[in-house]
């Protein structure tokens, strides 16, 4: 980020924590996150508007108006998630602004957590932002947060509030100070205008980086979420471009004929690994991105593509029809001692590890219908999270708890319909959502947490 939209943290205060382990205990019971199967039992939590001091901003609005804006994203940031449910304001109880809450109060309504905080406008035209996470149970504080920011940066502060209070309460990194880069869609289908947009991860601050002129396709973040890969057809000829998100600037990475797919970052952000047909065949091949020399990793008669790196580096997962079938394989990073991992009905495509390492996410077809599922590194363990007409190209949340896909509709028998549209699933598989886009989207891509 650059300038005044780029967080100043002057100063991040841990205020308190506990100390009784009555009180962690109390905490963690109430949430029990399974994410193997059935769905977790959502945390009831009270989110109270940040108080203001009724100052009135350069930038048009108040501080009290901040301080509701900010309350609502982080009530919806965690009602997405799908563990928590956020109770009704007009529940709430009236206390003075910085008290120690009345707890019985809060336990009257149901809630086991509670947010409360204020917002105070400094000289330098800066707001300061503090708020404590309360244990309603146990009648204690959990954490308590300072940060300083300007007005317009509000938005942000909110999605860190709500990781700050998603890792207290679950024990897992959040996921909300994120943003996805994708492709926007609009136009005829035989004549698609295809450009790369991106967006907080809640579908908000959208912007379109490219005009459109020429195609984009398959947007990949780097590992430090200043730079995308994505392919790109120029005079018909697939190109591969760097993207820095801070500056606007473009790098051509190089011509690559018989590629389909833009190369992905390794984890360490120094290499890009790649599928290209030459001669008619697919192979895998990996970049170094300071030197330009690239090495073939696979040499097969078949066609392999899709590839992907495990967290650590040292393996990567790619699809495959060497078997006879589009499967999904690994090998290790310098493309020796490759295992063959799906062996369940349809074919297996795009695969993409999870940053934690766990699991691999695919795209599965199987008799007509499109599934986004995940199994483990070995093959074992093989769920099906959705299921429609057409769902593709996964990509991971940097916690490893929750996917964004895009979902095509069908047609109609008039030719009508085939909208593409931008969706989120949690590993339980019950928590579907639609990020909202102004025109169609697909190819989504998750970046790490925003530094």
């Amino acid at each position: 980020m650059n300038g005044e939209n780029r967080v100043k943290l002057v100063k991040l205060v841990l205020l308190s924590v506990f100390s009784l382990f009555l009180a962690i205990s109390s905490a963690h019971a109430v949430l029990r996150v399974d994410i193997t199967q059935g769905h977790a039992d959502p945390l009831p939590i009270a989110i109270k508007d940040l108080a203001g001091d009724g100052r009135q901003l350069n930038t048009g609005g108040t501080v009290d108006d901040i301080g509701r804006n900010i309350a609502r994203v982080v009530s919806a940031d965690l009602e997405r998630s799908g563990l928590f449910r956020t109770i009704d304001r007009a529940a709430f109880f009236k206390e003075v602004p910085g008290s120690r809450p009345k707890f019985p109060n809060w336990r009257s309504i149901g809630a086991q957590a509670l947010v409360t905080g204020q917002l105070t406008l400094q000289e330098d035209g800066r707001v300061k932002v503090e708020f404590r996470l309360w244990d309603v149970l146990s009648s204690g504080q959990m954490i308590g947060l300072r940060y300083y920011t300007t007005p317009q940066n509000w938005r942000r502060i909110a999605h860190m509030m709500a990781d700050a209070i998603y890792k207290r309460l679950t024990g897992e990194s959040g996921y909300f100070d994120t943003r996805i880069v994708y492709v926007s869609e609009s136009g005829l289908q035989t004549n698609r205008t295809k450009r790369l947009a991106i967006m907080d991860q809640d579908g908000h601050n959208h912007k379109f980086l490219t005009d459109g002129r020429h195609m984009a396709l398959t947007p990949r973040f780097s590992p430090t979420a200043q730079e995308i890969t994505y392919l790109s057809y120029f005079n018909d000829n697939p190109r591969v471009y760097l993207y820095n998100i801070d500056t606007g600037k473009q790098e051509l990475l190089g011509d690559f004929p018989g590629m389909t797919f833009a190369p992905r970052f390794s984890p360490d952000g120094n290499k890009v690994i790649m599928s290209q047909a030459q001669r008619g065949n697919s192979d895998i091949y990996v970049m170094e991105l300071r030197t330009r020399k690239v090495t073939r990793l696979t040499s097969h008669s078949a066609i392999d593509t899709s590839p992907s790196y495990s967290p650590d580096g040292r393996n990567i997962t790619f699809n495959s029809d060497r078997g006879g079938s589009q499967q999904i394989y690994v090998m290790n990073s310098n493309g020796k001692n490759i295992r063959r991992i799906s062996f369940g009905k349809g074919r297996y495509g795009t695969p993409v590890w999870s940053p934690r390492g766990d699991l691999i996410a695919f795209t599965k077809i199987y008799q007509g219908r499109f599934y986004i599922g995940v199994m483990r590194p070995d093959g074992s363990g093989e769920r099906l999270l959705t299921e429609s007409f057409l769902d593709e190209g996964p990509t991971w949340s940097p916690n490893g708890r929750v996917l964004m896909f895009f979902r095509q509709q069908p047609y109609d028998k008039n030719g009508t319909g085939g909208e593409t549209q931008i969706w989120s699933v949690d590993l339980t598989g019950y928590n579907e959502r639609q990020i909202i886009t102004p025109l169609d989207a697909s190819d989504p891509a998750w970046s790490p947490l925003i530094r």
